[in-house]
């Protein structure tokens, strides 16, 4: 998701969005515990996303 999709994106929809994409990473997270995922850089992209999400939220 890029920054002009976030900036477009209500509070209410941010909000939502967090949850869902900190849902996501604990899930990657665990799935990468049991057996290592094929990408691991998928945690580090979710962890940037909902930093600037969290960005986003706060600039609101």
């Amino acid at each position: 998701m890029k920054n002009t999709e976030i900036q477009s994106l209500s509070a209410s929809e941010i909000a939502e969005r967090i949850s869902a994409e900190k849902t996501n990473l604990s899930k990657l997270q665990f799935a990468h515990s049991i057996s290592p995922i094929e990408n691991p850089n998928r945690i580090r992209e979710t962890k940037r996303l909902i930093a600037r999400l969290k960005t986003a939220l706060a600039s609101k």
